[in-house]
């Protein structure tokens, strides 16, 4: 097995290791290593059934099922601890989230006290040349920030929506508010100590309603918009172009990740896990 880096701010790309069968302890430990260092690996021409891409996702830790599924049921009853992201339709129905639009930056589940460490994403069907997943290094962005927003934002927790999902979808029993100081979802710390590093990140979740409390609405609108416009920055992200068999793996606690949108005629169809975070966020 070999891991390389991308020429990114954050990445790699692993060769000579099959998810579907390379299973020791060696193994796993090189990967999770590799993950806390680099955030995201990509790995290439993988074959990945369900029960196979659960085996895989267990040597990152606890499976942790998906957030509530906007259309009612779960999309793969059998393995309820797979989401499935697709625009496909079939008998009127989608079979998985979010569609083919754009997904704006966001990490997974912040809405949540112990939101998930770690996503893994296979791809089964792709279309060619479009989709784009992008991702931010958090901690590089942490560490660029200018002293003032530094000094800011300490100390500051953020109210994370959890009425809507990361296409903008209202979830079931949710009601839309109008005024995010009445935003619904876990209070964390703008800024998260990953106590395995040592280091910090932003963690700034998702933007549309978020709210930072004690703040009058408009010092909070003014302070988020200028965190989010540092924390996208180019220099902080590396984008894929996805291939059928890719798998993505990462830290969605130290990241943000966001998706082009792509033709809505052509199919998408991808399986995700993801793991049970280890704590509460602590700044």
């Amino acid at each position: 097995m070999k891991i390389t880096a991308f020429d990114a701010a954050l990445g790699a790309l692993v060769t000579g290791f099959d998810a579907a069968s390379d299973h020791s302890d060696d193994r796993f430990t090189a990967l999770r290593t590799a993950l806390a260092e680099h955030l995201v690996l990509l790995l290439r021409d993988q074959n990945l059934p369900d029960p196979a891409l659960m085996a895989f996702s267990r040597g990152f830790g606890e499976l942790d099922p998906p957030g509530p599924n906007p259309y009612g049921a779960p999309f793969l009853p059998e393995y309820p601890d797979i989401n499935v992201i697709s625009n496909v339709v079939k008998d009127g129905k989608p079979i998985g989230n979010l569609g083919a639009g754009e997904a704006v930056w966001h990490a997974d589940m912040t809405y949540i006290e112990r939101p998930p460490k770690t996503a893994i994403l296979f791809a089964i069907e792709v279309p060619e040349g479009q989709g784009d997943t992008w991702f931010s290094n958090q901690f590089a962005a942490y560490e660029a920030l200018p002293d003032d927003l530094r000094t800011e934002i300490k100390g500051k927790r953020l109210v994370h929506d959890g009425a809507h999902n990361s296409a903008g979808i209202l979830r079931r029993g949710h009601v839309e508010p109008n005024d995010p100081t009445e935003t619904v979802g876990a209070r964390h710390p703008l800024v998260r100590l990953d106590e395995g590093t040592g280091r910090r990140a932003l963690f700034l979740g998702r933007r549309p309603h978020a709210y930072i409390e004690g703040l009058p609405l408009a010092e909070s609108e003014a302070l988020l918009n200028a965190l989010w416009a540092h924390a996208a920055k180019p220099e902080f992200t590396w984008s894929h172009q996805w291939r059928t068999g890719d798998v993505l793996i990462w830290s969605n606690l130290g990241v943000l990740h966001r998706r082009d949108s792509f033709d809505p005629t052509v199919r998408r169809v991808m399986h995700r896990t993801q793991i049970k975070g280890d704590a509460a966020i602590t700044a």
